[in-house]
Formats: structure tokens, sequence, C-alpha cells
């Protein structure tokens, strides 16, 4: 029996996240917890929590889960395990165990899709090193897999939103898009061959990325998902008290994202996202209206946003193309703090 998992959903992946400005309501109830150990919390919105066990080792602690964003439910577990993991490797740590988390219709999805699913999630988690050693499963009307992931990092080698400093080069190193293309593929506009290329992005591990930081001694980094590339900018620049500057056409992008725009194809999340960006934004004259509603794209298991020295910038992003991730680029820089914290320009 042949099982199409969007069949059971209205929307997947990272744009199923709550709109951030509600994000930050419900945040500022959260209690928080006050540990001199305690060397990342909710304050800089962070990919991950990070707590010191001695002067060289921390735990790096997140958690991750979503409904799905393909048909097929072993590659939705791939993807939802690639991006589960992705934040402990964005925080520069090493992951190492994870417990399934699993929600799904016991009447309606059959135990083969629900395990093939979970395959998924061990197969990619293997492929990263990570052993999944347990998990929770409860009965819910709309199936959501992803993971929490406890991972090892040193505490003074942290990459964290707060990280980049004014001069500093930013390299991204995956295409954005998959918001769109995956839209697009609900409303019939997308070809196989683009969702295809979505779909492997998803499912690619921001593992060589994350060696490649560590190489080069990497304080300021993200991984870019629900909230766009611009949210997620946005995020770098207030916890660092700096500003962004992105270069829109310097943007790598899927290859069907710009057309999909064109053509009307622009998922609610971006228009959630701009609302949230928009009051700390400066938009240039002359960007294009679809390449600024692509900055707000929501992605599923993004590339990493990488701050790095201007002296290094050429350096790294060779050798992330080396190791495979050949759309890397370099789209933008930091300032000193200015009157806005994010500066789109075409």
């Amino acid at each position: 029996m042949k099982i199409d998992l969007l069949q059971m959903v209205e929307q997947g992946g990272c744009s199923s996240k709550i709109p951030p400005k509600q994000l930050e309501e419900v945040l500022r109830y959260l209690p928080i917890a006050e540990d001199p150990d305690i060397l990342v919390n909710i304050d800089t919105q962070d990919d991950a929590g990070v707590y010191r066990i001695n002067d060289e080792l921390a735990l790096v602690f997140t958690t991750d889960f979503f409904p799905p964003v393909c048909s097929d439910p072993y590659e939705f577990g791939q993807i939802a395990a690639a991006n589960s993991i992705s934040d402990v490797y964005a925080m520069g740590g090493m992951p190492i165990l994870a417990l399934n988390i699993m929600m799904f219709p016991a009447s309606k999805l059959p135990v083969e899709a629900y395990s093939q699913i979970v395959k998924g999630g061990f197969d990619k988690a293997t492929e990263a090193g990570v052993k999944i050693i347990g998990g929770h499963t409860i009965d819910d009307t709309t199936p959501k897999y992803g993971l929490a992931v406890v991972g090892f990092a040193h505490p003074k080698k942290l990459t964290t939103n707060a990280g980049a400093k004014p001069g500093d080069i930013l390299i991204l190193t995956k295409p954005i898009g998959s918001g769109i293309i995956l839209a697009g593929h609900r409303l019939g506009m997308t070809g196989e061959a683009d969702l295809k290329e979505a779909l492997e992005y998803m499912k690619l591990l921001n593992k060589s990325g994350a060696e490649v930081m560590k190489k080069f001694g990497i304080t300021g980094a993200t991984d870019i998902t629900g909230f766009g590339l611009a949210g997620h900018a946005l995020k770098m620049a207030r916890a660092g008290n700096v500003s962004i500057n992105i270069t829109m056409t310097a943007v790598p992008l899927m290859n069907s994202t710009l057309k999909l725009v064109d053509e009307g194809c622009i998922p609610g999340a971006s228009f959630s996202n701009l609302d949230y960006s928009e009051t700390d934004t400066d938009f240039s004259v002359d960007l294009n209206y679809n390449l600024k509603m692509i900055a707000f794209d929501a992605q599923t298991s993004g590339g990493l946003l990488i701050s790095v020295q201007e002296s290094k910038a050429e350096e790294m992003l060779s050798e992330l193309k080396s190791a495979g991730l050949n759309m890397s680029a370099i789209i933008g820089y930091v300032t000193t703090r200015k009157e806005k914290l994010l500066y789109l320009s075409s």
C-alpha cells in the first residue's frame, strides 16, 4: 500500500512553526533557569542550549520536529532527522545521542509507514554518527517526527548567534527556496526534477560545513530554517548588536525558486516572516520584490549562515566547496550597529 503523507497535512516542515512574532510573545512568559554553567539559553534565540560540564566539555541540547514535507515516509524521516541534528552543528558541537519524537494517527497511518519514518531517521542519524537510544510516541491526528539531540562541544569554541563581528563576511552553504518549491509542488507548479533537488538539499547534513567552521575557528553562525534567511540573519544581528548586510542577487537559489515566485507562488510563512522582520530591516529601493520575498522563505533543514573574518573568507569558501558544498557563496557582510539591524539589497 503506497502512503502519501502530504494527504494528511495542511503545511509541513519548518513552515509549520508558529509565526516569529507570536513566538516572541510566548517566550516572554517562559521562566529562565539561572546557573553559571548555562552558557547559552533562549536569550539570544540560538539553535540549541549549552550547558558546561567542566572546562573542556559542554553539552549541546536541542529538539525539533514537524509535519511531513514530502509524500514518502522514509524520505520524511531522513529530512526531519537532518533538520534536528543541524542545530548541534550550528552551535559548533558534535552530535552524539538522540531520542525519537513521533506523533501519528494510529487508526489511519499503517505501521509500515511509521516504521519507514523511524528507519529514515535512524539511517540519517547513523550517517551523522548519532545513536538513537529511545524516544516517545503519541497518537495524534497529524503525523509529526523529529529528534531530541545531545552533542558535545568545547565551552570556549561555541558558534552562536551573538558571534558575528563587524568586518566579517557572510557565507551561506546551501541554496534558498525549499519552502517555495514545496508550496509549488502542492499547487502542481513544480516539476519532479526541481522537487527532487529541494529534497536532496533538505536531506544533506550540515556536518561537512560544521567541520570546516571548526577548522577556521568560527564564533558566529546559525542554520537557516523556519524564519527564512532574513529572519535568522536578523536574529544574529540582534544577538551580536551589529548590522548585517545581504546582497540578494548573490544568494544561491534552488533552480525553480525565482520562476515560482514570479508566478505568484509565495507561501504564507514568507509573509509572517516579513511581518516579524520588517520594522528592523532596510530594503534598498532597487531590491526586486521577488528577491525580497525569497529572503523570507521558510527553509526546512537549510544551510549554515557563517560569519567569518574577511581575511579568511575566500579560503573558507574554497574549503566548503571542496567538502562538497558546491553552492556555498559569499552573500554579505557585518558592520557596526546602524539604524537598522538588517539591510537587504539587490
